[in-house]
């Protein structure tokens, strides 16, 4: 039996909860001051529902974080630091660079290991592989109607109400984007740091009025040849603001605890 911690209770973790095979248990939580009560109530006595990672009785053999980069920021070098290895959904977080370099020291101190998962994309492993031989060009386009960008940087590069066809509003490397639109940051973030790093990927952010759902799109060339990988993600039923596919790489995680043969 393993026992796995979740950093962060929202929507994405009740589903992975949800999906974790019987002999993987969560048997932690750790949540923000303002949330605890609540999550507590929600799971009963059977699971621990912490603030800090001082309070842990007994450690895990797994933390996974679906907090969101605030709370990543907040407990990941304090799990690493109790011997805990970590797998980050946020990891939009990275393009801090001060903090990415004190969470990778921190985590060879304590040997334990940081997993960053693939998140809302597939492919991520390919570009990874394909950049141990040399990447030439990495691009990725992140493809919504113009809705979904609302309330960003982008409404002062759109004119919505006359927006008839697919329209490119920003074109720039992965660390520019992830600053300007942080809620798209976790996608580029990760495909960067998979091939090219932040500063070498290519981001294009695009209005489409015509989808009906958010495409995600990735060109990878280099010594292996070309990759080209396109998904039409559907979010969580929960919670439309979350990639259903993000929180099955947080699965997929846990149930590896458990798996001899792990592709």
């Amino acid at each position: 039996m393993k026992r796995v911690m979740f950093v962060g209770y929202g929507s994405m973790a009740r589903k992975v909860h949800e999906m974790l095979p019987k002999n993987i248990v969560l048997s932690v939580v750790l949540a923000s001051s303002r949330s605890a009560e609540r999550i507590k109530a929600e799971l009963g006595d059977t699971i621990e529902v912490i603030t800090s990672v001082d309070e842990l009785v007994e450690k895990p053999d797994l933390a996974v974080e679906m907090a969101g980069q605030g709370g990543l920021k907040a407990h990941a070098i304090n799990i690493l630091e109790k011997g805990i290895p970590l797998g980050v959904v946020s990891v939009g977080a990275f393009t801090d660079d001060s903090f990415a370099a004190k969470l990778a020291d921190t985590a060879e101190k304590n040997g334990v290991k940081v997993h960053i998962l693939a998140g809302a994309v597939a492919g991520i492993d390919g570009i990874n592989a394909a950049s141990l031989a040399g990447l030439n060009k990495v691009v990725y386009q992140g493809r919504k109607q113009p809705a979904s960008w609302q309330g960003s940087h982008a409404d002062e590069l759109l004119d919505y109400d006359n927006l008839s066809e697919a329209t490119v509003f920003f074109t720039g490397t992965a660390r520019e984007a992830a600053a300007l639109f942080p809620a798209n940051s976790n996608v580029a973030a990760t495909i960067a740091l998979a091939g090219v790093g932040l500063d070498d990927t290519t981001v294009e952010l695009i209005a489409d009025p015509t989808l009906e759902h958010n495409i995600h799109h990735i060109t990878a060339q280099g010594v292996f040849g070309k990759l080209e990988i396109s998904m039409a993600g559907l979010p969580l039923a929960e919670n439309p603001k979350t990639s259903s596919l993000a929180a099955f790489s947080a699965l997929r995680l846990c149930c590896q605890l458990e798996q001899t043969l792990q592709l």
